[in-house]
């Protein structure tokens, strides 16, 4: 049986919603969770007979950020689900990290393996080239996994969430149709910190500049420079 659903002011954003409220996102916006989208997940969990399911999906089991794929986020039969999640076997191929992490050692990821870095994985410089404009970027693999295997995918999936509700309140207010895969690229390599203080201040200059609540590519493009500005800080890439 699902968990009863929490006020909209105290139950914390996970990758399920149990109704139609709103939750609070990052404390600065408030997000509705389609219950159509929740049948969905639950019906494909039920059919989903072919394979495994993890108890962290936003999680890859190689180390990619599920949760922060412009494809967690997408409504409709084209979600995917994260890593092993409820339908997950119904839309992709098994892969060989699944095949050996998941269904032979029985692990979330592949970082909780005494054997873990194998010979599956690249020279971590080829993280850092190589698809680095995928979605989710590759250059957090390796860095995802270590942090794993120091810490634990409890403490892991704790700043990840952090991250996924930044990206829910940018979703909600700042989506133009056309930043989805801008914004997650940016919640997955960014500090959260700064990723926080860019929100609120799009929000706010969104409102100086007086720009109409239904104009989604202007309040797009303030939260892009934003967000933009914030890279070249850290000297991070966003493509």
């Amino acid at each position: 049986m699902p968990p009863s659903p929490a006020s909209p002011r105290t139950r914390p954003a996970t990758g399920w919603c149990w109704s139609t409220r709103e939750v609070t996102v990052a404390g600065v916006f408030s997000l509705p969770c389609p219950a159509s989208e929740v049948r969905s997940e639950r019906s494909q969990g039920r059919n989903d007979m072919t394979g495994p399911r993890k108890a962290y999906p936003s999680i890859g089991v190689c180390g990619l950020d599920c949760g922060l794929c412009p494809r967690y986020y997408t409504v409709g039969k084209s979600r995917c689900p994260g890593c092993c999640g409820p339908g997950f076997f119904n839309k992709h191929p098994s892969c060989s990290f699944i095949t050996c992490g998941v269904k032979t050692r029985k692990l979330e990821v592949c970082g909780e393996c005494p054997e873990f870095p194998c010979a599956k994985f690249k020279p971590p410089e080829e993280y850092q080239v190589l698809g680095s404009s995928s979605y989710p970027p590759n250059r957090k693999v390796l860095p995802n996994l270590y942090f794993i295997k120091a810490q634990g995918i409890a403490r892991f999936v704790e700043q990840q969430k952090k991250r996924m509700r930044l990206l829910r309140g940018m979703l909600a207010k700042f989506d133009d149709g056309r930043s989805r895969s801008f914004y997650c690229r940016a919640t997955a390599l960014l500090d959260p910190l700064g990723l926080a203080s860019a929100l609120s201040e799009a929000k706010r200059k969104a409102g100086r500049a007086k720009i109409p609540p239904d104009d989604a590519k202007g309040k797009a493009r303030v939260l892009r420079e934003l967000l933009s500005e914030r890279a070249r800080r850290e000297s991070i890439e966003l493509k």
